[in-house]
């Protein structure tokens, strides 16, 4: 397993914990929230699995230059290279769990409406 694989999998997966855990703290510190629902689980497993899958075909190899700040050039990327693909990772995973957090909201409102039109 090389580092370029688990940073696009680490990085995939906290920004889709994060993308669920932020929410539902500020519910609980605002006491709106009295328990924490398995659907977050649920939505979040299916967006880091779809994330994943998505992640491998925009990414297949991680390709960066060397710093060019070295005077000794080396042929692994340094750790910026590393850091950006980690923060990239990070932020397709809390955008696709939104996503997939809005594409579920959509069915219970649409629902609400025509209730509420009859």
């Amino acid at each position: 397993m090389s580092l370029e694989f688990i940073l696009k999998i680490g990085g995939m997966l906290l920004g889709v914990l994060a993308r669920m855990l932020l929410p539902w703290l500020r519910k609980l510190i605002a006491g709106e929230a009295t328990g924490f629902s398995r659907r977050y689980l649920y939505q979040s497993l299916a967006s880091f699995i779809l994330g994943v899958i998505i992640t491998m075909l925009i990414f297949p190899k991680f390709e960066a230059s060397a710093g060019t700040a070295s005077p000794v050039p080396s042929s692994s990327p340094g750790f910026e290279a590393y850091f950006k693909l980690f923060c990239l990772a990070f932020g397709f995973g809390f955008g696709w769990n939104s996503l997939v957090i809005e594409a579920g909201q959509w069915p219970a409102s649409l629902r609400r409406r025509t209730k509420s039109n009859a």
